[in-house]
């Protein structure tokens, strides 16, 4: 599959290690440019290489990994969506320093980050795990990581079901945006910061 990351920080390079070591093709993308990238993609290997935010996107499953005040820059001007799967990992803290949940009301993260995406399938992943946690082998002795995802498109979480359970982790489909993500986001969720194996 080809995909693309919208950020280059530590989830980014966590996420784009599993996607090439199941043989996935990633572009890589920061607001700073390609050029910024040579290192990271160079020790990724021929599977990964940089691009714009806009090359990214275009990819089709898209994961976005930057912090929460970057989002509307960083998905705007981006080229029509057309049903491409977006695969939001963000949590809705407005600063970490004194630490601050944005507060929207009776909408969750990822239906805010979907109006954005105007024809994006939108999943919510990866939020409730600690970035050890992601970057790690999901395979332990005593099972396998859970990982909570959520969406309203079924033919969406299956591709990404597929794709995360290649990279080990025992993804659970817990609902809709709405409802599913209630469960996994900062400032309430039973599920943020639940780090749990599956024995299979």
């Amino acid at each position: 599959m080809n995909c693309g990351i919208i950020g280059a920080g530590t989830i980014a390079r966590a996420l784009a290690q599993h996607l090439v070591a199941a043989g996935h093709r990633v572009v890589l993308s920061n607001s700073r440019g390609p050029s910024t990238l040579g290192e990271v993609v160079a020790n990724l290997g021929p599977l990964a290489s940089a691009g714009t935010a806009a090359q990214a996107a275009k990819a089709d499953m898209v994961f976005l990994t930057v912090m929460w005040p970057d989002i509307p820059a960083a998905l705007a001007g981006l080229p029509p969506w057309d049903g491409r799967i977006l695969v939001d990992t963000t949590n809705q803290f407005a600063r970490l320093d004194p630490v601050e949940v944005a507060d929207l009301g009776d909408q969750t993260g990822s239906e805010w980050v979907a109006g954005l995406a105007p024809g994006a399938r939108v999943i919510k992943a990866f939020n409730t795990l600690f970035a050890q946690y992601i970057a790690a082998d999901p395979r332990h002795p005593a099972g396998r990581q859970l990982l909570f995802y959520a969406g309203d498109d079924a033919t969406a979480k299956t591709t990404f079901r597929d794709v995360v359970d290649g990279f080990g982790f025992a993804p659970v489909d817990i609902g809709g945006l709405r409802d599913g993500g209630r469960l996994m986001q900062v400032g309430g969720g039973p599920l943020s910061g639940l780090h749990a194996l599956r024995q299979d």
